[in-house]
């Protein structure tokens, strides 16, 4: 009955898709859908750049026409999201002002860097660009999807409109990377009370706004407060650059005082306040440090940290932070993570899911489902695996990377000329 139920409900979908509309089916792999159980010689059928059905291949029928992959012996997972990366030279506020929510990282952005081939080449399909974390708030982050090779970033926006669209989140940050001379802040204290601050200026300034829409004095626009109103009026997210446990807890107290919402980006120390964190309800999202030591910010990591907050009902994600860890190798921060207690299939949700959750597009990626954006990775092998690699990387339907074309490969496994983010056309590489 359910084989013959999926088999309707495929004919009815395709009966009211158009009638020029692309149809693929992926069959016989493993696919881990996330969110759902692992289904065994599995199938899938995505149409129009969305997931249209997933099930066993003898639950999935084959609509007419459609063009069939056999995937025999190969693992399919969703396409990873990575909530906190630097492809594309993103930057932000300058010397001028510790606090410049008005930058865009949108403004900045390469899309045409060579980067973002390590990324495909990881099996990344979205990914959140943020400016540095030298401010105590740097600028706006962007959401982007890396489709094909883009003319301009336009190309790859979540959001419709980029003037006056929301198109990420916000980036923060505390501790000692935002401690400089003046007029930056000389300590953590300081830091923290000029944050406070400029949400209390952002308080006002929408009261002033309230005030002028009831007929009072009209007020001039302000780039700055409109911007950390949206996060405010819980428009846009804050991404929360933090590692020491103190640290954190600032930016809970923040957050409760003025009512938002932060991811914890890095987390170095989250783990000795696993407890406090699932309290608030807040998200972490660690970059994984494979080889402890570094900055002093670090030295409390523990291997062991992804398991620990998992463990106490925190909602864990990976990124890569890339440059600093490298894209192409996303699927091994969440293996070692398995490897320090982390079960599976939370693991390779933070890989997924959870990062979808940390910027707010889990309605569109994270997981294979029906109604989802057709964004997938398939797999040689088991995802945490040293012997598995990234063989396609597929998004809307499209393949964006293939490890059997020479020209993709080479991103794959190349050396440094992979990181040089200056834009070179690469015939072939399309």
């Amino acid at each position: 009955m359910r084989r013959e139920m999926n088999g309707v409900l495929l004919l009815l979908v395709f009966a009211a898709a158009p009638a020029m509309a692309e149809v693929s089916v992926f069959r016989h792999a493993t696919i881990h859908p996330v969110g759902s159980p692992v289904i065994s010689d599995a199938a899938m059928v995505i149409a129009d750049n969305k997931i249209v059905a997933v099930g066993t291949s003898a639950e999935v029928a084959t609509p007419a026409g459609a063009i069939e992959h056999d995937l025999r012996g190969k693992v399919i997972i969703p396409g990873m999201v990575d909530s906190h990366s630097h492809l594309g030279g993103p930057s932000g506020g300058d010397n001028s002002d510790p606090l410049d929510p008005a930058a865009r990282s949108l403004d900045s952005i390469d899309v045409m860097s060579r980067g973002f081939w390590r990324a495909r080449a990881g099996g990344i399909t979205t990914v959140n660009v943020m400016p540095g974390s030298g401010h105590l708030m740097s600028g706006q982050t962007t959401y982007l999807k890396i489709r094909r090779d883009p003319a301009r970033i336009e190309d790859w926006l979540f959001c419709d409109d980029p003037v006056n669209g929301v198109c990420g989140s916000m980036k923060m940050a505390n501790g000692t990377n935002s401690i400089r001379e003046k007029p930056f802040p000389g300590t953590r204290s300081r830091s923290a009370a000029l944050q406070r601050k400029l949400f209390i200026e952002a308080q006002n300034y929408q009261a002033k706004l309230a005030r002028a829409e009831a007929g009072g004095d009209p007020v001039p626009r302000d780039l700055r407060l409109e911007a950390v109103l949206q996060i405010l009026n819980g428009e846009r997210r804050v991404q929360f650059h933090t590692h020491r446990h103190n640290d954190i807890m600032t930016v809970l107290r923040l957050s409760q005082e003025f009512d938002f919402d932060p991811v914890i980006q890095h987390g170095s120390d989250a783990w000795k306040v696993a407890d406090e964190i699932a309290a608030a309800g807040l998200p972490v999202s660690l970059t994984f440090i494979d080889s402890p030591g570094g900055k002093e910010e670090a030295l409390g990591w523990n291997m062991e940290a992804a398991a620990i907050l998992d463990a106490a009902g925190v909602d864990v994600s990976f990124n890569t932070d890339d440059y600093i860890l490298d894209s192409r190798l996303f699927l091994r921060y969440a293996a070692i993570a398995v490897r320090n207690g982390m079960p599976p299939a939370k693991a390779l949700e933070g890989l997924t899911l959870a990062g979808a959750r940390a910027l707010e597009l889990e309605d569109r990626v994270g997981s294979l489902e029906a109604g989802k954006d057709a964004d997938f990775v398939v797999l040689s092998g088991p995802p945490f695996s040293t012997y598995t690699d990234v063989e396609q990387t597929w998004v809307e339907g499209a393949v964006v990377f293939d490890r059997a074309n020479p020209e993709h490969r080479k991103f794959a496994t190349g050396g440094f000329d992979t990181y040089d983010t200056i834009y070179h056309s690469h015939e072939g590489a399309q």
